[in-house]
């Protein structure tokens, strides 16, 4: 009797098995043959779930996002203020700790390389990410304005949040400051003006 293998499954276990690889190589340095070997799989049968690095890089930056999403369901208390929840959700430029410095030097590996290679692949990617984020975002403000916590308008500033939060970022690469308590000012701004008191 032949054995199915269940090729969503094992495409998210060879990914997940290799989190920590990502991590420590970053994408530029991380290859095919370490990642079959962290996986325990023959290389060859790698590309029977992924068609190149990019794809597997992607498919381990979405289990990444999957956590993420998942933690930050757990810190939410939904009693919180939409400002609250609103920093929860840039916790990943917020945080000061070193917790997701790891995180972010990937991320900027990838934000290089998708600028850089004007691949489709990668621009369908970084869309897909944008719009986990966008959605997360959107929930919230409409959330606040059902509550009347803030302006009907708050609405029009979901793709600028979004935006600023990658020149943050991008700022603190290039220039090499620290940002955060850049992005809380710029936050807390802008819901002083948004939020209805």
């Amino acid at each position: 009797m032949a054995i199915v293998v269940d090729k969503v499954k094992k495409r998210r276990d060879i990914a997940l098995s290799c989190n920590d690889l990502l991590l420590e190589k970053g994408i530029k340095k991380l290859t095919v043959a370490e990642v079959a070997k962290t996986a325990g799989v023959a290389k060859g049968s790698i590309y029977d779930y992924f068609e190149n690095k990019d794809d597997i890089v992607f498919e381990i930056i979405r289990s990444h996002i999957s956590t993420y999403q998942d933690e930050l369901n757990q810190k939410i208390n939904f009693e919180a203020s939409i400002r609250e929840k609103v920093f929860l959700l840039f916790d990943f430029v917020l945080n000061n700790n070193g917790k997701f410095d790891k995180h972010q030097n990937v991320y900027k590996e990838y934000i290089s390389i998708d600028i850089s290679s004007e691949s489709e692949n990668m621009q369908k990617f970084d869309n897909e990410c944008s719009i986990f984020f966008k959605e997360i975002l959107t929930k919230f403000i409409q959330e606040g304005i059902e509550k009347g916590e803030l302006v009907k308008s708050s609405k029009n500033l979901i793709d600028g949040f979004i935006a600023s939060e990658k020149g943050f970022l991008v700022i603190k690469w290039t220039e090499g400051r620290d940002v955060q308590n850049d992005f809380k000012l710029f936050l807390n701004t802008i819901f002083d003006l948004i939020e209805i008191k």
